[in-house]
């Protein structure tokens, strides 16, 4: 009788999302691994989410939430929920994804290779056009108070480059699968950043809690650029900034710490100066992104963390600002 493969518990965030979970969702149908379940969170959803996913997908289990937690808490719900069945890895995967069929196969032979490696990250591609690279691993500059996304936005052709499994700093949240082992002794994701920088610290800490985080370049998938947010939005700049902050601030060390601090403070404060006087970004969006760099400055100095406040709310979300 062949032996059976390690059990992988899939989650899956929806916030506001419907066809792109349902879509998720369809592709890890078509997956090889034979050992996979799928557990979506709605995260408090406004629209019609639920009764889209219901309706394409009833044979997924689903667990609604009364109000959005934000990424970190919402997704921590969804593997508190898992853990209870004693899988041997939660794959955490962003709902605008779409998985190559053997990327969940080829994730886990990467991290059944050493008890050490705790947590593993496929080679990310954009979704539109699918010849881009979104990242191939992730490094932090500590010195730079910066996030090296390796390949972002290059041509497929980079891949080639970085075709060798290895470990790196920490795995983008589109898609880390992270064994139980690795949770219990880490833990979850922190709440405090609410969106962005969560799934930085995570491997981080991982690292520092003796567990090797790796890049299977042989798994693939697919990624609608910041499809919930939108790419380089007022709300993501916010939460940008003021996570840039805090991370470097919690796990920086020495004097590279407030070197990093003082070059993230450096280029917000000449991003705002931009987005206030070059013409060509006097515009609504703009005007927005750059006084949520402000806000999310002071917010950090002030310890406001989680979700936004009413008044950052305010500014990304109300009316125009013009």
């Amino acid at each position: 009788m062949p032996e059976q493969q390690p059990a992988v518990a899939v989650v899956v965030l929806n916030w506001n999302n419907g066809p792109d979970t349902v879509a998720a969702i369809r592709s890890l149908a078509e997956s090889d691994y034979p050992n996979q379940s799928v557990l979506v969170v709605d995260n408090g959803s406004t629209d019609d989410s639920l009764a889209q996913i219901r309706a394409a997908a009833s044979e997924v289990e689903i667990l609604a939430l009364a109000s959005n937690l934000g990424y970190a808490e919402g997704n921590n719900v969804a593997i508190r929920h898992v853990l209870a069945r004693r899988p041997d890895y939660v794959l955490v995967l962003n709902n605008d994804t779409l998985v190559a069929p053997d990327m969940i196969s080829q994730l886990v032979a990467i991290a059944e290779r050493s008890p050490r490696i705790g947590m593993v990250g496929p080679a990310m591609y954009c979704e539109q056009p699918r010849d881009l690279v979104f990242c191939l691993g992730s490094r932090v500059n500590w010195r730079q108070g910066a996030l090296n996304h390796r390949g972002m936005f290059q041509d497929a052709s980079v891949h080639v480059q970085l075709n060798e499994p290895e470990a790196v700093d920490f795995i983008l949240g589109c898609a880390v699968l992270v064994k139980r082992s690795a949770i219990e002794a880490v833990g979850l994701m922190n709440p405090a950043y609410y969106l962005n920088y969560e799934d930085v610290e995570w491997g981080i800490d991982a690292g520092r809690a003796g567990f090797e985080v790796w890049y299977a370049p042989q798994a693939i998938l697919w990624h609608k650029v910041s499809a919930t947010l939108g790419r380089a939005s007022p709300a993501n700049t916010y939460y940008m900034t003021r996570n840039a902050l805090l991370f470097f601030w919690r796990n920086g060390r020495g004097a590279a710490l407030w070197l990093a601090l003082w070059r993230i403070l450096f280029r917000t404060t000449r991003s705002v100066l931009a987005w206030s006087f070059k013409p060509e970004y006097r515009t609504d969006r703009d005007r927005r992104k750059r006084t949520a760099n402000i806000l999310a400055v002071r917010d950090f100095f002030l310890g406001r963390f989680g979700a936004m406040g009413p008044d950052v709310a305010a500014v990304c979300y109300g009316p125009s600002t013009r």
